[in-house]
């Protein structure tokens, strides 16, 4: 059985979209709907927060030129976790009903990011891509909850979700222009109601899946069939990331939206950080080129 270890007892409401910094030699992530900028330093144990004044705070990525970039609402910014400078860079979408949710960069540097229904029920959100010049593409739309943005070792393939239809889909990346080609269902959770929140890929070309309200993480094949489970002691796992200097630690960010009172007794751990040693490893995090 794997162990489950508590890294941060965070408390967040929807921690979300951890990822790892080898120049800080850390993990960030967020908390979206209690909107905050977090960072972990497993060597000091050092953990800081930054709040922001927004209604979301979607996703983020690590930035070439130093920094980070935030999914704020429905815009990118660059933010420099030193100063605490932040700039906005582009408008994703417009409109008051959708947000930006999960993000992930390409080996070219390109920020894929969807957008969701806050309600989280009419298909409004869509994919996009970002690009150096901060130019926006819109790949695919009719989409309720965007979720589960990944990229394959060898760039070829892009995975993401719908949460609330149960599905997660592969398309074909031409990495070079950036285009995507061929969606196929990689995974239909339809008959067991599962919903697939966020992903991270490991080395071995293998897919880790967050079952938001699951209570579980699950690694699938390339193929996409399930290579394994992980059960966890939180009901709302959300995403993982590979971290550590030899990225052989999976972290996993959590959530305690949805929960009643009797829950959240039963789970002091929800909202927390965890981690486990999956004996996997992962793969150095891609960083945006604007």
């Amino acid at each position: 059985m794997t162990d489950v270890r508590c890294v941060v007892d965070a408390q967040n409401l929807l921690g979300e979209t951890p990822l790892w910094c080898p120049r800080t030699r850390s993990v960030w992530w967020l908390d979206i709907e209690q909107p905050k900028l977090q960072a972990f330093h497993p060597e000091t144990g050092d953990y800081r927060v930054f709040p922001f004044e927004t209604d979301f705070l979607g996703s983020l990525a690590l930035r070439q030129s130093g920094g980070l970039i935030l999914a704020l609402n429905l815009a990118l910014h660059a933010f420099d976790p030193e100063t605490g400078r932040l700039d906005h860079l582009c408008d994703v979408e417009t409109g008051a009903q959708n947000r930006l949710n999960d993000g992930r960069c390409d080996a070219q540097g390109r920020f894929w990011v969807g957008t969701m229904d806050v309600g989280l029920s009419e298909p409004r959100g869509a994919l996009y891509s970002v690009a150096a010049d901060h130019s926006v593409r819109r790949h695919a739309q009719d989409i309720i909850v965007s979720n589960t943005i990944a990229v394959s070792p060898d760039q070829r393939t892009l995975y993401v979700s719908d949460t609330r239809r149960f599905v997660t889909w592969a398309y074909d990346l031409d990495s070079a222009s950036g285009t995507l080609s061929r969606r196929r269902v990689f995974v239909d959770f339809s008959a067991t109601r599962d919903r697939p929140d966020g992903a991270c890929i490991d080395a071995e070309g293998h897919v880790w899946i967050a079952m938001f309200s699951g209570s579980r993480i699950a690694r699938y094949r390339p193929d996409g069939t399930l290579d394994q489970v992980i059960c966890l002691p939180v009901t709302n796992p959300t995403c993982l990331c590979f971290g550590g200097d030899d990225l052989a630690t999976l972290y996993i960010s959590t959530a305690r939206k949805f929960l009643s009172a009797e829950q959240l007794a039963a789970e002091p751990l929800a909202g927390a950080l965890l981690a486990i040693e999956p004996g996997v490893r992962g793969l150095p995090e891609p960083m945006f080129a604007g």
